[in-house]
């Protein structure tokens, strides 16, 4: 059966811009994107990703998720960021199988809290922190009714053009009903994405999840074009592309779609 953790779906903000490193040569549009390349940037963005998946169970069933996904930065002192990130995602879920309804409302909220070091560490921009599950689903079905915690790091390298690194998190349960399985994911994103003169990004990434208790993979490989451009004195970015996924559980789906906006509020 389809896996029912919803913040197995990582912003596709995380690989989404990239912009040259001589900063004398940066204009401001290339410096804003050089940022949103960068998810532990003093940037304030709130995207919001929706996600169409299709090929679900033998009813060859369609989901829609829509991901909210605010990130805030906080300066702690001098030398330290701490940036959070919220995922709450709002769902609409067709009957995958006989004796499974439709389903429609809000999954379980993922948060993360980032300490990143303002200067990057031998050329590399770094993060580690705690990761938060909340059981904020509105229906069995859309959640896992289970709170859970554990680690979670990530590591990038911006040259020239080119912004590469991975995302890794690890989330056990530790409370929430008896009668469901616990939560026990490792979850692994490595990205790259390269930046036009123009600003358009082409992106590529894993969204890789591998769930202990049933021993299986999910691994949907997401390729994204996104553009950055201004909506009055609004700057915004707005993305769409294709997913397929190289290995799912039984009955889970065998591709999708995803296209949104994120919002940004440069300092």
């Amino acid at each position: 059966m389809k896996q029912k953790h919803f913040w197995l779906t990582i912003p596709a903000a995380i690989a989404a811009l990239a912009a040259s490193l001589n900063a004398q040569e940066a204009d401001p549009a290339a410096d804003l994107a050089k940022q949103l390349a960068n998810p532990v940037a003093s940037l304030i963005s709130v995207p919001f990703q929706a996600n169409w998946d299709f090929g679900i169970g033998p009813k060859d069933a369609s989901r829609f998720t829509l991901n909210v996904q605010p990130v805030i930065p906080l300066s702690l002192n001098d030398d330290l960021n701490l940036i959070i990130r919220t995922i709450l995602p709002v769902i609409d879920a067709e009957s995958p199988a006989p004796g499974i309804a439709h389903a429609s409302g809000l999954g379980d909220t993922v948060q993360s809290f980032f300490f990143s070091p303002k200067k990057p560490v031998g050329g590399w921009i770094l993060a580690i922190g705690p990761v938060a599950l909340w059981p904020t689903a509105t229906d069995s079905q859309l959640g896992s009714e289970k709170w859970g915690a554990g680690p979670t790091a990530l590591a990038l390298k911006q040259t020239g053009p080119w912004t590469c690194g991975a995302l890794v998190n690890h989330i056990w349960s530790y409370a929430g009903a008896d009668d469901r399985s616990d939560v026990n994911a490792t979850f692994l994103q490595p990205f790259v994405s390269y930046i036009t003169e123009t600003k358009t990004t082409f992106s590529l990434n894993l969204e890789s999840t591998y769930d202990w208790e049933r021993e299986q993979w999910n691994v949907p490989a997401n390729f994204v074009i996104s553009q950055l451009f201004k909506i009055g004195g609004q700057p915004v970015q707005a993305f769409a592309g294709g997913r397929y996924y190289l290995e799912s559980p039984e009955g889970g789906p065998e591709w999708g779609l995803r296209a949104g906006l994120t919002l940004l509020f440069p300092k």
